[in-house]
Formats: structure tokens, sequence, C-alpha cells
């Protein structure tokens, strides 16, 4: 008989409810402060200290630990499982599923496949979600890994950054880019390209509009009998986060799931607080 686990990374932002109700194993991710300290993602240090951290400082970020990851593997293995499925943070973003692929080959005890998600935050954490409820209804192995690839190209999650100057400060854009988005007042929509990487899908004017372009942005893949789950997420947002909870869930009401996430501590070192993202996951029928 199959025992399967199914393992995510810290990045997932899946609330913390749903984690323990499907069993799904997290494996954090580091973030490393200017006097050598050294944090597990979630564990150790919560997005809201980081936002405190960027009031001086721009944390720097790295894998999970390997030997994390191979202990958690012979846990599962010690464990009784027979089977992993591990979807991973977008390898545009960070290399977390090639060294979970080489770990796991260290336990060929555990018949494991590892996904690179190609999107990060819910947008991850919805796929995992989705194969630990198919593995908790007795699905086999096989068919929730052939399902994952057509599940993952299916999700469109998209953000919009508050202010541009945490971005600047971690390299991430120009100054000049950052200075007009400060004096014009424009705040871009993010979302993640075909490679994985983050790319801009839409410049906004102002704060009022944010939630609008976000919820058309999720309108563009709603079809007539399309089966979907509806994602929102908010980094240290929370008033804004639930308006849009609520305007995203009155436009689209037929949703099969609607999570609502906190973004976590990993990608507030990069994008600062007052982040909102919106998305959707389309069901195959």
């Amino acid at each position: 008989m199959q025992k399967i686990a199914i393992i995510t990374d810290s990045c997932a932002d899946i609330p913390p409810e749903l984690i323990k109700k499907y069993g799904i194993y997290i494996l954090p991710l580091m973030i490393r402060t200017a006097d050598g300290r050294e944090y597990r993602d979630g564990v150790d240090i919560t997005a809201d200290q980081v936002y405190e951290l960027l009031r001086s400082e721009i944390p720097k970020t790295s894998l999970p630990s390997s030997d994390d990851a191979l202990m958690l593997f012979y846990r599962l293995r010690d464990e009784g499982y027979t089977h992993v499925i591990a979807i991973m943070l977008s390898s545009g973003l960070s290399g977390t599923a090639n060294m979970l692929r080489i770990v796991a080959q260290q336990v060929p005890e555990l018949d494991t496949m590892v996904f690179d998600s190609l999107t990060g935050s819910i947008g991850c954490g919805m796929a995992a979600l989705e194969a630990a409820a198919a593995a908790e209804r007795g699905e086999a192995f096989a068919a929730i890994t052939a399902r994952i690839p057509t599940l993952l190209k299916n999700t469109h999650v998209f953000f919009s950054v508050n202010t541009l100057e945490y971005l600047m400060k971690g390299g991430r854009i120009g100054k000049i880019t950052a200075l007009a988005g400060t004096v014009l007042n424009i705040k871009p929509i993010v979302s993640f390209m075909p490679d994985g990487q983050l790319g801009s899908v839409e410049k906004v004017r102002g704060e009022k509009m944010v939630q609008t372009r976000l919820c058309e942005q999720v309108k563009q893949y709603v079809r007539p009998g399309c089966r979907y789950n509806l994602l929102v997420a908010d980094g240290g947002n929370p008033i804004a986060g639930a308006e849009l909870q609520k305007k995203l869930g009155s436009m689209f009401p037929n949703y099969e799931q609607y999570i609502y996430a906190k973004i976590d501590a990993t990608l507030s070192c990069y994008i600062g607080p007052g982040v909102l993202g919106a998305g959707i996951q389309l069901l195959e029928q």
C-alpha cells in the first residue's frame, strides 16, 4: 500500500491550519542578517520581524539546509512512507528544487518526484494542497504526479508591490525605475513568467486602483463553467488584504476553495511590507 508524503518549502505560504490538516511537510528557506545570524523562515523568524529588520538592512536569503532536507527524507522513510511528492519554489528565484532532487537520491527507499513549480507563494502552496488532498482521498502516486504539471501551468498569481524601495535596495530594479515609481506613485503588478522569473505585467497609478487591477488580472482566466480555486495573499497589509478577499470572492463566487495566505519572511526580504496578491488555479473538468 502506498503512503504518500507531500513536501513544499516555506515560500509556499500555506496557512498553518491547512498544513496541519493535510500533514504537509515544510522545508524552511534560510535568512541571514548582517551580524552573521542565521534563521529558518517561519521557524526562527517571521515576516513581521523581517519588516523591522528592513529599517536598517536587507537580509540575505539562501536555500533550505541540505542536512535538514536529508533528515526529513530519513524521517519519512522511518515513518513508513513509500512515496514523496515535492512541489518547490520557482527555479527562477531559487535552487531549492534542484537541491531536493540531489538529496532525494540519497534515500532510494522512497519513490520521489520533485516539481519545480515555476511560481511561488500561494501559487506553489495551492498545488501542494491539491496534491495533499488527492493523497488523502487515496489516489495513487502515478495519478497525482501526472496531474501536477497541468495544475501548475493553470495556476496564475499576481502581486502588487506597495513600494519599490526594497526592490531597489535589494538590487532587483534600477534606481531610475524606483525613483520614477516613487514620484509618480506607480505600483507595478508582477507575475511569474514561463521561465519562473518575476516580470511586470502592468503598472498601476495610485493605491485605489491596485485591487481592481488585481481582480482584472484574475478575470482573464475565468471561463463559463470552469472549476477554479481562488487565492489571496498579503504581506503586512491585512486591511487591504481583507478588502481584496471580499472583492475577489464577490466577483467570482463559484470557487471550490478560497485560500488567504500571509507572505513569508523570505519573500518579504525583497518586497517589503504592503504587498497584495491575487490568483486563480484552474481545475480540470
